[in-house]
């Protein structure tokens, strides 16, 4: 399985795909899931985005097959914004490759504004899937489902309890088929609870908004309409500060649009594309 180590010994694995013709140049996507997702979660993009470009999956610190320090944390690591943007520009530099288009969801569109803010040198463009600027104290509330700290609660019931507890909000994963969520409750609980207590304490520190003025690539904002995390008012607020971004609403159940609606999501992140190239 492919892995990137860091020089602060953290390993990143990622999956990659790319179906693109092998002697026409293409662009690569790093795509970056929410929280306590992992890469695979978006298994059903990668037919219709790898046949033109080279498509790679991160684990985000702690989730997947990525490794995380203990939690509490008790090494050297500086588990911090700078520590985990340095993480995802190293991915870039070890797979060999200038620039990205960046396509986070959730959490991960939070970094991923942060990212283009400070390295927009290595953006081709920033899509950003459900994605607030911040978790306020009422969602890190929510997801603490009763224990002092959403790092706790991830602690207490375990990865696959979380999950379990997450799936029961409207708003979230919100899918009518039980087997499906069957299978996201599985895949959740892939990730270790120590792992995620320590994202999601990092989590609770992260905020995007001073950095949304600063942007100055080619964004895209897929919408919830319907989500626990983040309002279409929310949502508006983003397209009024980041310079020339396009706001795309996507109907659907929840907050994990791009399962809910990949259609959608996959045609308006296909028409941002073409735009930028021409096509």
């Amino acid at each position: 399985m492919p892995y990137i180590t860091h020089t602060n010994g953290q390993k990143t694995h990622y999956l990659q795909d790319d179906f693109t013709d092998p002697w026409k140049p293409r662009e690569t996507i790093i795509i970056q899931h929410g929280f306590a997702r992992h890469a695979a979660f978006w298994y059903h993009w990668i037919p219709i985005l790898s046949r033109n470009y080279r498509v790679i999956r991160r684990d985000a610190r702690g989730h997947g097959l990525s490794s995380s320090p203990p939690f509490p944390n008790t090494t050297p690591y500086e588990y911090n914004v700078d520590t985990i943007i340095n993480e995802i520009v190293d991915t870039i530099d070890q797979l060999k490759l200038k620039k990205v288009h960046f396509l986070g969801e959730s959490t991960s569109g939070i970094l991923g504004c942060i990212l283009a803010a400070k390295h927009p040198d290595r953006l081709h463009s920033l899509t950003i899937c459900s994605t607030p600027t911040h978790l306020p104290p009422a969602a890190q509330k929510l997801f603490a489902f009763g224990h002092a700290e959403w790092s706790t609660a991830c602690l207490k019931l375990g990865s696959r309890g979380w999950g379990e507890s997450l799936a029961k909000i409207p708003g979230t994963v919100s899918m009518p088929d039980r087997e499906y969520v069957d299978w996201w409750i599985d895949q959740v609980s892939l990730s270790s609870s120590e792992g995620l207590a320590g994202y999601a304490d990092f989590l609770c520190k992260v905020d995007c908004t001073s950095f949304l003025r600063q942007i100055d690539v080619p964004t895209l904002i897929l919408a919830p309409m319907r989500s626990a995390a983040t309002t279409v008012e929310d949502q508006k607020a983003i397209e009024a500060q980041i310079r020339g971004s396009t706001l795309v609403m996507i109907d659907a159940a929840g907050h994990e649009i791009y399962v809910q609606n990949p259609e959608a999501c996959q045609h308006a992140f296909l028409t941002f594309l073409g735009r930028l190239s021409g096509s």
